[in-house]
């Protein structure tokens, strides 16, 4: 008598043990499993480095004495030491042309990309956008294309600088000679021409892409 024929498909002995057939079970609708894996926060493996970041934002935020610390306190400090600095020794302008030079590097990056696809904008996404130091200082940077917004940084430290001694600078004093020159500096190595505004009375400074 012959032997009834088996079934199509592999031999059993060569099926994993334990799991479900081929076909069975897996995402539903036969979807690969790195689709059903759940959002990512982007600090994964740096969860300690974050940690720290947040301990120390709350460590200088709930410093109030003498006055209400912010995030870039010690970043307006030393632009306001070093400011202070070039204007008692009559070293301003060349303070604020070893600026621009140490961000040649950087700007030379960015006008290379400005001449190959003749957008301008991407000089205020390099100078603001993509630099902490830029967007660090101002903590209420807002952009929008062909603008940026922010309040002008330094107004408060300097203000408490002033009464201990410190600074001798007024605001508009320090803007004219250090932040508007920077910021056309920047534009001029970038081949672009910018419109920075005065420091408005709600303390804000627009600057805008001329065309």
């Amino acid at each position: 008598m012959n032997e009834p024929q088996r079934s199509a498909g592999p031999p059993p002995h060569t099926r994993a043990a334990g799991g479900p057939p081929p076909g069975v079970g897996g995402p539903p609708g036969g979807m690969p499993p790195a689709a059903m894996e759940g959002p990512t926060s982007g600090f994964e493996g740096r969860e300690d480095m974050l940690g720290r970041a947040v301990a120390l934002a709350i460590r200088t935020l709930k410093d109030a004495q003498p006055y209400q610390h912010e995030m870039n306190d010690a970043l307006v400090k030393m632009h306001l030491n070093a400011v202070q600095f070039a204007k008692n020794n009559g070293t301003v302008a060349q303070f604020v042309k070893h600026d621009v030079k140490t961000m040649m590097p950087m700007l030379s990056r960015m006008k290379g990309i400005i001449d190959k696809t003749g957008n301008k904008e991407i000089a205020l996404i390099g100078m603001f956008d993509r630099t902490t130091c830029l967007y660090q200082l101002c903590l209420d940077l807002a952009g929008s294309p062909g603008r940026r917004e922010f309040t002008f940084p330094f107004s408060t430290v300097l203000s408490i600088g002033k009464r201990i001694g410190q600074f001798d600078m007024t605001d508009q004093e320090l803007h004219e000679i250090w932040l508007k020159p920077r910021l056309q500096g920047y534009a001029e190595v970038l081949g672009v021409q910018l419109n920075v505004s005065d420091i408005g009375p709600d303390g804000k400074v627009v600057v805008t892409l001329v065309d």
